[in-house]
């Protein structure tokens, strides 16, 4: 399957659905890869640090994890079909996992959010098959050894899927180390969307998800710790990357 890819910023997204991103996925079991899930504050971080810009070039699929993105892509005459997000990604590729066999590992969140996260996952998708999970502790990857702890718990289980909630860029140089040493496995940074499946914390309304304004409900529940990113950083970088993109559509 060919895929036409969108420069959004310093990234390139798959002007791809999520029905296709599990299909490839399904197809491709055996190969593995690693999907990134890019929104604004993603591709705002990916911007400033070439090195990050590096790290993106090597997902496999990056798919539009923020509306602003989508609305680029199509502002710039290049179409996105829609939003793919990390949260929605987990339930269907671990049903995806289920139909097909393969086993998935759940790595992040808070002690017991893996766990709960898993067994809800289990009761959405019989048959499911959870190859391990684990909740690291703050820090653990300034510790050598801690690291190695993590990395070889996730090796020794053999997943074909492994969910990795970290936060952006954490989660995706954990998986950059572990694909190193386990390539055939498919990974996906998604975030937020562990505790989420797990009950521990809830997603916007559809409404809202369809309007672009997933950040205002995130915002208004963790207002302290989002308010400044949301409002100082990436508000200010998501004008301009619609504006960057209608200046690419005048000159085209």
């Amino acid at each position: 399957m060919t895929v036409r890819r969108v420069p959004i910023g310093t990234v390139n997204v798959d002007a791809i659905t999520e029905a296709q991103v599990v299909h490839r996925v399904r197809d491709t079991w055996q190969d593995g890869g690693w999907i990134l899930t890019a929104n604004v504050d993603i591709v705002r971080a990916i911007s400033r640090d070439r090195d990050l810009v590096q790290l993106a070039s090597t997902a496999t699929m990056t798919v539009a994890d923020g509306m602003p993105l989508v609305w680029a892509g199509r502002i710039a005459g290049e179409d996105i079909p829609e939003r793919v997000t990390g949260c929605s990604l987990l339930f269907t590729l671990t049903d995806a996992a289920a139909r097909d066999g393969q086993s998935v590992f759940i790595l992040g969140g808070s002690p017991g959010v893996p766990e709960r996260a898993a067994a809800a996952l289990q009761a959405r998708s019989p048959g499911l098959r959870i190859a391990g999970t684990a909740a690291p502790a703050v820090g653990f990857d300034s510790s050598p050894d801690a690291l190695q702890a993590v990395i070889d718990s996730v090796v020794l289980a053999q997943p074909n899927l492994v969910l990795i909630g970290m936060g952006f860029p954490k989660q995706e140089l954990m998986i950059r180390r572990l694909r190193s040493v386990l390539p055939n496995a498919w990974y996906i940074g998604c975030g937020a969307a562990i505790p989420m499946a797990s009950g521990d914390s809830r997603r916007a309304p559809e409404a809202m998800q369809r309007l672009g304004l997933e950040w205002l409900h995130r915002l208004v529940h963790e207002p302290r710790r989002l308010a400044r990113r949301y409002l100082r950083d990436d508000l200010p970088f998501a004008i301009s990357l619609l504006a960057g993109a209608a200046v690419r559509r005048v000159l085209k």
